[in-house]
């Protein structure tokens, strides 16, 4: 007996097309185009997870950088004044000190700045 696919066609069709509702022209319309956009689109979604976070920590080293030069130090004399300091503040959290509460980066600045001197003595 033959088979009929209609039902299930339909039903795979129709989840293709969902996932690539609001492309451009053909992307959302044809199969065959639907299939290689969905293909792509989610490679671009892999790859772009990891991507993701390194943009976040490029972006909160930049903060961090500028709230450092601010204060008199670089970034990277702050990060090893961190170290000696013994201070276990990750860069997100750091950035977000520099951002919403100066009084308390300045503070963490300052004992950076002991603990430097302090290595060096």
């Amino acid at each position: 007996m033959r088979v009929r696919l209609g039902k299930a066609r339909r039903r795979s069709k129709k989840r293709l097309f969902k996932e690539a509702r609001g492309n451009f022209g053909g992307r959302s319309k044809l199969l065959r185009t639907v299939k290689e956009t969905i293909v792509r689109s989610r490679a671009y979604a892999y790859r772009d997870r990891r991507v993701r976070k390194r943009e976040f920590r490029a972006l909160w080293i930049t903060r961090i950088t500028a709230a450092c030069r601010e204060r008199g130090i670089s970034y990277s004399q702050f990060i090893h004044g961190l170290k000696l300091a013994e201070i276990e503040l990750n860069r997100k959290s750091l950035s977000e000190l520099a951002i919403l509460y100066p009084a308390v980066f300045d503070e963490v600045v300052a004992l950076v700045k002991a603990a430097k001197e302090k290595a060096a003595a």
